[in-house]
């Protein structure tokens, strides 16, 4: 029975057996603690591997190498390979692996390579040294890192632990559950989204950039259709500190520029760190019904002149209207959105989605099924905007909007979680194609997709729920309770921080009314 366990085993990819030994030596650590430590010790063996390789090269001063200085750092700068110093190499660090102050030796390596490397000062975890992670199993954590098998050459080892820290980025984030998904956003998700916008070439952004998914598959796009990865920049921005580090080690794996990934705490609404950027694509994940976005004081933004000012009590159309401000004049936005925001006509939401609708810009709109997400249980859709959806790229569809309902798509992967197949993806993503490309094969199908003209959507108010266009019942598709729920409870917190504000300004002034009165 022993044996036949240790050949299932085999059969499971790399990184499952690699989670399933990792999660064993976690003991009573929390997974949002956990996670640093585990992704932190994989990024250490990643930089390393890349810095021994170009070392042994420069060493050896064969060919272009004739001469070189295996320790000078520019060495490594010019070949974009992060220097390493003698203490911080993954040799080192595994010989030492077993004696009892191993967890200070990882924390002094990760400041270390910090000070050699300027991209990387202030992202590295310094957490191995702390009473809850005994030295065995950190000593056991070394050792299981350290058996990955990579092969020798570096881009073999950007792709192998490159994949084992996004698997293991959603594995942590089931794992926190609610919390985790802020920082997460489901692969499948990603990937459909950047397989629908198609981003070859140019500037993407995302304002509210997690983890960094929507750029790592953003380039695994590129690379997968025989591009060339250089013809991307990307740019994006991150309130959350944690997730912001996370993001910088994503990229760093895969050997992305992240030096325009940007960290303020004010957030993109508040302290737009690309103010003047004008994208060719805007990929994102933005919070859905955000309440707390700082809505009371850009009522007079300018990013609202256009279409119209979005309610303090939720941030879904202030996204949107951001995204549009950062588009170039042939820009595409892809992104995700609570799909209370194809309906809502509350505090003047109904007013912008018919601006932008008419000003053309709604492209096509996917309705997703339920449980894709895992920290909320809100149902979600895709929205794709064009700003030019008369350009010569694509066929002209000015006049029309393409809507896909996805809800009956997908599988459980557990209880409570859902993904979508390479089979699903290539599905939806390939009816957006024919329709958008002028050799596209593109045809209505009842229940599942449908190209309606702007009139119709005029005459239903605007409402763009898919299932209002291809055949569904229209009470099937429009109410979910949830989603009401939600909604208007951010509503509800919007106007009771509005209120509080204003009490505020009149307790304030009666202060001063009443100094007033007794100076008199």
């Amino acid at each position: 029975m022993a044996k036949a366990k240790k050949n299932n085993n085999k059969e499971e990819p790399i990184e499952k057996q690699l989670w399933k030994a990792a999660d064993k030596l976690r003991k009573n650590i929390d997974a949002a603690e956990y996670k640093h430590i585990v992704l932190g010790l994989i990024f250490l063996r990643y930089i390393s591997d890349a810095f021994e390789e170009l070392y042994r090269k420069l060493k050896s001063g064969e060919g272009e190498y004739a001469g070189a200085d295996p320790e000078d750092k520019d060495e490594y700068k010019a070949e974009n390979v992060f220097f390493v110093p003698e203490k911080a190499r993954w040799s080192y660090l595994l010989s030492k692996a077993k004696l009892p102050d191993i967890g200070k030796k990882v924390d002094e390596a990760m400041d270390a390579i910090e000070k050699d490397n300027s991209s990387l000062r202030n992202v590295l975890p310094k957490v191995f040294a702390r009473g809850n992670l005994d030295p065995t199993s950190l000593g056991g954590l070394i050792d299981l890192v350290g058996n990955i098998a990579i092969g020798d050459a570096k881009a073999r080892s950007a792709d192998v632990l490159g994949h084992v820290f996004e698997y293991f980025l959603g594995e942590f984030a089931l794992a926190e559950g609610k919390k985790g998904g802020q920082f997460y956003t489901p692969r499948s998700v990603v990937e459909l989204l950047v397989e629908m916008l198609e981003p070859y070439k140019g500037r993407v952004l995302d304002p509210c950039c997690g983890s960094g998914g929507m750029f790592v598959q953003s380039e695994k796009f590129v690379a997968d259709h025989q591009g060339k990865a250089n013809d991307i920049s990307i740019y994006g921005q991150e309130s959350n500190y944690t997730t912001w580090r996370l993001a910088k080690m994503n990229l760093a794996i895969r050997g992305i520029d992240s030096s325009q990934v940007k960290w303020n705490n004010e957030g993109s609404f508040l302290n737009d760190s690309h103010k003047d950027l004008k994208a060719d694509y805007v990929i994102a994940n933005p919070p859905f019904n955000d309440s707390d976005w700082s809505g009371e004081l850009l009522k007079n933004d300018g990013r609202w002149k256009k279409y119209g000012t979005p309610p303090p009590g939720n941030a879904n159309y202030a996204w949107i209207q951001h995204f549009i401000y950062h588009l170039s004049p042939s820009g595409q936005a892809g992104f995700v959105l609570a799909k209370g925001s194809l309906t809502s006509k509350a505090s003047g939401e109904g007013g912008i989605r018919k601006e932008l609708i008419e000003a053309r810009l709604v492209d096509c709109i996917v309705n997703l099924p339920a449980k894709l997400f895992l920290n909320t249980q809100i149902p979600a859709s895709l929205w794709f905007l064009s700003r030019n959806k008369a350009n010569g790229k694509f066929r002209n569809r000015v006049d029309k909007i393409l809507f896909i309902d996805a809800r009956n798509m997908g599988h459980l992967i557990n209880r409570r979680t859902r993904e979508f197949s390479a089979e699903d993806i290539a599905t939806i993503s390939g009816t957006y194609h024919n329709w958008r490309n002028p050799d596209g094969d593109y045809e209505d199908v009842k229940g599942f997709c449908n190209s309606a003209a702007i009139e119709q959507v005029r005459k239903l108010d605007y409402v763009v729920t898919p299932g209002r266009y291809v055949g569904l019942p229209d009470d099937e598709d429009d109410f979910d309770f949830k989603e009401r729920f939600a909604a208007l409870k951010a509503e509800f917190e919007g106007q009771l921080k509005e209120e509080e504000r204003l009490n505020r300004r009149i307790l304030q002034n009666l202060g001063k009314i009443e100094v007033g009165n007794g100076q008199n």
